[in-house]
């Protein structure tokens, strides 16, 4: 029986991950069980990028590491266009959005590139996945001492300091992992190349607990209590705006540079994205325990918003890029 014709537009992922989203906005999970959750997540991630070294050639990995152009423009993309975006948005009036809420999207604009759903995304997308491993990793390890010095810099902070948990994170959850799969990819990668559906599975679960244990939290501590609903969506709106023109002008400069289609992919799906999964918890050290409140709600808006925008161009990008295995 074939689907009716509205239902063929609907994007499968996307569609999954509001559902998500909704349930964990609806259903309050309990401290313990929120706890456990973290816990698969943090083993959902592990898994997930052991299945990427373990499936990628070591050769793909050092060709990623010397593309410069493509890590260059990565980082100039994050560290200095987003926070002169940041910086133009605190030019709204208040009347059009609050004080807090711009100060967040500052803060927003100067943190690192997410990791794990921009490499997803560009899994997905028929990338460039070494490319946006390193780019992503990169971008990670200098944001631990990038984003305090910005947040001084430009929020006057005081407090600010490096989270060593972020930094233990990155490398116990991302690249030990990683180069763990490299280790033993002579052996197991051909097997995993034949079958790929093992990683996409794994691709969609991990991007699915990560949008449910992130909102469910944020709803527990009460974030969005003190939200209006107006508020929200002119937060949503800015947030939207902001994502477009990163988004267009990495795909933009991409070209510009030469940069051949899995390196656009993986610069658009690295350079538009921020982390919240680096942000909130930094956001803690950084920042009085009101203001932090206030910072994570831009952070958690646009870190979902990010997830759904960039489903959808995955899906896109596939139907048109030669798969690279």
């Amino acid at each position: 029986m074939r689907a009716p014709a509205w239902l063929r537009w609907v994007d499968p992922l996307t569609a999954m991950i509001l559902g998500v989203l909704a349930l964990a906005l609806l259903v309050p999970v309990p401290d313990g069980v929120g706890a456990a959750l973290d816990t698969v997540r943090t083993v959902a991630i592990v898994v997930l990028f052991f299945l990427y070294g373990a499936r990628m050639p070591t050769r793909e990995v050092v060709d990623g590491l010397r593309r410069f152009r493509l890590q260059g423009t990565l980082l100039g993309a994050t560290y200095v266009l987003f926070p002169l975006l940041g910086l133009a948005v605190q030019l709204l009036p208040d009347a059009v959005l609050a004080p807090d809420l711009r100060r967040g999207l500052l803060y927003l604009s100067v943190l690192p590139s997410t990791v794990q759903s921009s490499v997803v995304m560009t899994s997905i997308a028929r990338g460039n996945v070494a490319g946006a491993i390193t780019g992503a990793t990169i971008s990670n390890v200098l944001g631990v001492l990038v984003t305090p010095l910005l947040v001084a810099v430009l929020l006057g902070a005081t407090g600010a300091g490096l989270d060593g948990g972020a930094v233990g994170g990155i490398l116990l959850q991302l690249l030990l992992p990683f180069v763990v799969g490299q280790c033993v990819q002579p052996w197991i990668g051909g097997w995993l190349r034949r079958h790929g559906g093992l990683t996409r599975v794994t691709d969609r679960a991990t991007i699915l607990l990560v949008v449910f244990t992130s909102v469910s939290e944020a709803q527990s501590a009460g974030a969005w209590d003190e939200l209006t609903v107006g508020s929200l969506a002119v937060l949503l709106v800015v947030c939207g705006v902001v994502l477009a023109a990163m988004l267009g002008v990495t795909w933009t400069v991409g070209g510009w540079l030469g940069l051949d289609r899995p390196d656009r992919i993986a610069l658009l799906m690295c350079g538009s994205k921020k982390s919240a999964a680096t942000g909130l918890p930094m956001a803690a050290v950084l920042f009085a325990p009101a203001v932090a409140a206030s910072v994570a709600l831009p952070v958690i808006a646009f870190h979902q918003l990010q997830i759904v925008v960039t489903a959808i161009l995955a899906r896109r990008l596939a139907r048109t890029t030669p798969d690279p295995s």
